[in-house]
């Protein structure tokens, strides 16, 4: 790795534009290029991946007139992971009339980040909010009203507003099911073309620009390539490096990373958010682990006992002999600060010996108060497939006992690094979504992440991607071309390497040792001495990947065991990145929390002199080995001013 910090790199052009910050995202817009509408059908856009953004860019671009080719890795676009975000999604509609606005929106989430996002990226993203609600409830989105008939709202962490609007606990479901039908509209209209159970394997460059990518046929493994004039990623987040996550287990970071090996640099890998509202781990052998919905703390009161070790049941601990600790300590949030805080206190918590449940791995999530102050038949209109859901994991029912959670990795802020058009540094290769690193900072506000979704689907890329489109010369390039011969070789011989190793464990198993070591030492406490360890654990891993992994039946059939293995080794390439990238920011800030940099308090102690930038990751081979060189973009502060962030 080269720390040789390149400041302001000329790889990192942000193309924000200058102006008052409530101007720029309109002066942007009209400054840009654009494709006359009888020429985009002369454009084609290949999207990959069909949750929020990739659906809704997809389903925007097709009926601009473009032609989209789309590839999803599942069965049906209705099966990405979009559909687990439960709780909600932000905008600034001020509903409620408690004081919410575009500018409390755009504050809240720069904070919440603690300073760690670009201001023009976070504006824009506050002033699209209140376009995605009318557009998801004209195509029928079945928001939650109120008696009146009105669009309804609750409070999620880092606010002291109501301002996310929801679906009970099927926000993203129903967010994406009005996505879907506008996708699938375009398809029956012949203007979409779409490819399920195709799974991106490599990204194709040609005369420096992004034309195409590799992918593979997962029902029989056939070797497929796909030509066009722009690409666009939205294939998620990486939080399954860590094994045990919220993530679907389908949910992978293949596509970025094979983009990044291209070129593409990564923004802010070390960057994941641990969400503090999860059914605690139950056995060694767990797969993944279940999300209860941030907006369960709008009700629910968090606590543990007051003494270390007290085993009695909750049911047998009065008032007096509970600590409710998050409204102890943040007094004007209370419960609802934001998901990094509240991890760390619930780690403390335990740390200390006062954690709940067998395990003693958990707190308290307890509806009591809120039970006996609206009445059950009211919590089971908010929250009642929520409850339904973790008595079926726990077979503890919620009404009657206190829901127990830990925190879990959820989300990553880190990602792709793109520009304000959400172009990478690959020219013609688009980030959209969780897979960029653009608009949370160093921690994610809850809702906020279907809010940038569908911004940058519905709203964004369909003005930006013309300034690539009609700003470049694009000769016609297919897929007989020499470049795309060679990553199809390529793509081959890797997945040949990996049936030919012939080893003793599956990439399951290695893959949790992986996560083990992420969590140890890359999770929600960091420490030098820490990130040293976990960095050998993880080169000692990819080693032992290479040589004892064992991968049963062939390349050309259903081969879920390849398509793991394929991910895994990814994620064990990414993990190293992600280790160094944590080593290099010596400070703490949102979720990175470097124990040596904290406050008196345990908060997190930032150091805006040295590292108020995006570190943004550039990948090189030498000898063989993996090198990366570090590239700087500025972060500056025009309309918040930099302060230590305080929930209290």
């Amino acid at each position: 790795m080269s720390t040789t910090a390149i400041q302001g790199s000329p790889k990192l052009v942000s193309k924000c534009p200058s102006g008052p910050m409530s101007e720029r995202w309109d002066k942007h817009r009209f400054d840009l290029k654009l494709v006359n509408p009888a020429n985009r059908r002369k454009y084609h856009v290949l999207v990959v991946g069909t949750g929020l953004a990739g659906a809704s860019a997809a389903a925007s671009l097709a009926e601009m007139g473009y032609r989209v080719t789309v590839l999803c890795i599942h069965d049906s676009p209705r099966r990405a992971h979009s559909i687990a975000a439960q709780g909600g999604i932000n905008a600034a509609k001020n509903y409620p009339n408690d004081g919410d606005s575009i500018r409390r929106l755009f504050y809240d989430t720069v904070k919440g980040g603690d300073y760690r996002a670009r201001e023009a990226n976070v504006y824009r993203l506050a002033q699209v909010s209140n376009s995605i609600i009318d557009q998801c409830v004209a195509q029928g989105v079945p928001f939650a009203r109120d008696y009146g008939g009105l669009l309804d709202n609750r409070s999620f962490g880092g606010a002291q507003v109501a301002r996310t609007f929801y679906a009970r606990g099927q926000t993203g479901q129903q967010l994406l099911i009005g996505a879907y039908h506008a996708l699938m509209r375009q398809v029956g209209l012949g203007k979409v073309a779409l490819f399920p159970r195709r799974e991106m394997l490599d990204l194709v460059v040609v005369d420096g620009v992004a034309r195409g990518v590799v992918a593979r046929e997962l029902t029989g493994g056939a070797i497929e390539s796909y030509a066009a004039d722009a690409v666009l990623l939205c294939t998620g987040g990486y939080g399954n490096v860590f094994f045990l996550s919220t993530n679907a287990k389908f949910s992978n970071a293949t596509a970025i990373w094979r983009a990044h090996k291209r070129g593409a640099l990564f923004g802010n890998p070390c960057f994941t958010q641990i969400h503090p509202t999860c059914i605690p781990v139950s056995g060694s052998y767990q797969s993944k682990l279940t999300l209860m919905s941030e907006s369960l703390r709008n009700d629910g009161r968090v606590w543990v006992p007051k003494s270390k070790g007290d085993r009695r049941s909750p049911d047998q601990i009065p008032e007096a002999d509970r600590d409710y600790y998050l409204e102890r300590l943040y007094p004007s949030f209370g419960n609802l600060v934001p998901r990094d805080i509240a991890s760390r206190r619930a780690k403390e918590m335990v740390d200390e010996g006062r954690g709940v449940g067998e395990t003693a791995m958990a707190v308290y999530l307890d509806f009591r108060d809120a039970i006996q102050r609206d009445g059950a038949p009211k919590i089971r209109e908010k929250y009642g497939n929520l409850f339904q859901m973790y008595e079926r994991i726990t077979a503890d029912d919620p009404y009657h006992v206190p829901m127990r959670i830990y925190p879990a990795v959820h989300y990553t802020m880190g990602g792709l690094w793109v520009d304000y058009n959400l172009e990478s540094t690959i020219p013609g290769l688009f980030v959209l979504g969780e897979a960029n690193f653009s608009d949370h900072g160093a921690n994610r506000l809850g809702a906020s992440a279907l809010m940038q979704g569908l911004a940058d689907g519905y709203f964004v890329i369909p003005a930006t991607i013309a300034s690539h489109l009609a700003g470049r010369k694009l000769p016609k390039v297919t897929t007989d071309h020499a470049q795309f011969k060679q990553v199809e070789g390529e793509v081959q011989a890797r997945l040949r390497r990996l049936l030919a190793i012939d080893g003793r464990r599956s990439a399951d198993d290695l893959h949790r040792d992986l996560g083990l070591a992420m969590w140890e030492h890359c999770g929600m406490g960091r420490s030098d001495a820490g990130l040293s360890k976990g960095l050998a654990k993880i080169r000692a891993l990819r080693s032992e990947f290479w040589e004892n992994l064992r991968v049963l039946g062939q390349g050309e059939e259903l081969n879920r065991e390849l398509e793991k293995a394929g991910r895994v080794a990814d994620f064990m390439e990414l993990a190293e990145l992600m280790v160094l990238d944590a080593q290099y920011r010596k400070e703490s800030c949102g979720g990175h929390f470097r124990v040596e940099y904290q406050t008196e308090e345990g908060e997190a102690l930032r150091d805006d002199a040295n590292f108020c930038h995006v570190a943004a990751w550039e990948h090189t081979e030498e000898g063989g080995a993996m090198r990366w060189n570090l590239h700087q973009e500025p972060l500056s502060f025009e309309e918040v001013k930099l302060t230590q962030r305080s929930y209290k």
